[in-house]
């Protein structure tokens, strides 16, 4: 009973974020829908003497990665994402094999897989076969997330992170990440359904109810694309074939759809170049987290065709403007959002195990052999 009311005691915090931000926003569901709590805890690793300083070790690897390539946060965010919507936050992403996750037409372009990999060097050799993939994949995207707001400061202060929820004047919120997760044994390439880019709202809406997020956390986490990059393979039905027609999507900026033509000329031919653009030309190369992605969905300026989709649902339009009017009131979603999707089907207990690499399983793996 004690351990229960433990674990519904750690949840208070985001159901009361809930009911607020619901209230604001007139979406009464968002309040209703989330997720029972699952057995995580926070500081786990601390609370069970296991490797007190696991987090530690974790946001240092995170700070120097970030100080050399600000790029990480983006990659981070989508290989999290990637991993928690497919099968459950289980480090499944990060598994190799001829038919693993990875190898996915889908998570083609994967990115932070290396990061991930060294800092599971750095805590084996300190607590060996304690701290799960699962975990730090977590912990790693919620530091990286929090360091876009840092873009003129000394990422390597740690006071920022003292509080369970801590909101700066700007940038990216640091959010809870409970833990205890452990890795699951599994990586198949057709279990992998990320939706394309150019999906119907309403199908985007049913997909991540049927991942147990509703349409705040759907039009929240699409915040992500405030940075990071995408290719223009992902785009080229917006600018030259929208839905079959062999004419541009006409919910697109006309101007910025001409500027578009010119980053990602159309592909004619076996081998032609796939150029990057950004999904927010406003964040561009600093990778800093602005409400301007949903100001840009406002004026028909997103990249994406799913971000542009948020306009033409009653929900999504409320709630965009409302992010695009309130950056606090996004930076609070955000840590929400990413808090409950962190929490989807994770293993514990006896569940999956802790891998000593995280590219294989224990039983994969030739060094324990």
């Amino acid at each position: 009973m004690g351990s229960q009311r433990k674990g519904l005691t750690s949840f208070i915090p985001l159901l009361a974020l809930a009911v607020v931000l619901s209230l604001c926003l007139g979406l009464a569901k968002a309040a209703t829908t989330l997720p029972k709590p699952v057995k995580l805890e926070w500081h786990y690793y601390r609370i069970h003497n296991t490797c007190k300083d696991a987090e530690i070790y974790v946001r240092h690897q995170v700070n120097e990665s970030y100080a050399n390539d600000k790029s990480i946060v983006a990659k981070l965010l989508r290989l999290a994402s990637t991993d928690c919507l497919v099968t459950g936050c289980d480090a499944s992403i990060l598994l190799d094999g001829p038919n693993s996750e990875k190898t996915s037409i889908k998570n083609r372009g994967l990115g932070g897989l290396a990061l991930i990999n060294k800092i599971k060097t750095v805590l084996e050799a300190r607590c060996p076969r304690v701290v799960s993939c699962a975990d730090i994949l977590q912990l790693a995207t919620r530091d990286a997330v929090h360091l876009a707001g840092f873009s003129h400061s000394d990422p390597s202060s740690n006071k920022t992170f003292k509080f369970l929820f801590k909101f700066d004047q700007s940038g990216a919120p640091s959010y809870p990440v409970f833990t205890g997760r452990r890795d699951g044994m599994t990586s198949i390439a057709s279990s992998v359904d990320i939706p394309s880019p150019s999906i119907s709202l309403e199908k985007a809406t049913a997909y991540f109810k049927s991942k147990g997020l509703d349409v705040l956390d759907m039009t929240t986490l699409l915040g992500a694309h405030t940075l990071g990059r995408t290719h223009c393979r992902n785009i080229e039905d917006r600018l030259y074939n929208f839905n079959g027609t062999r004419k541009p999507d006409p919910t697109m900026d006309p101007s910025f759809r001409e500027e578009m033509k010119k980053k990602c000329p159309e592909r004619v031919k076996a081998g032609q170049s796939d150029p990057l653009v950004y999904l927010n030309p406003e964040s561009g190369e600093h990778f800093s987290f602005k409400e301007t992605y949903y100001k840009r969905v406002l004026k028909s300026l997103a990249v994406l065709g799913i971000d542009q989709q948020l306009l033409y649902g009653n929900d999504t339009k409320e709630i965009t403007q409302e992010f695009a009017q309130g950056f606090e009131d996004f930076r609070k979603s955000f840590a929400l959002s990413m808090s409950r999707m962190g929490n989807l089907k994770v293993l514990t207990g006896n569940q999956g195990e802790i891998r000593v690499n995280c590219t294989c399983t224990n039983k994969d793996n030739p060094h324990l052999k």
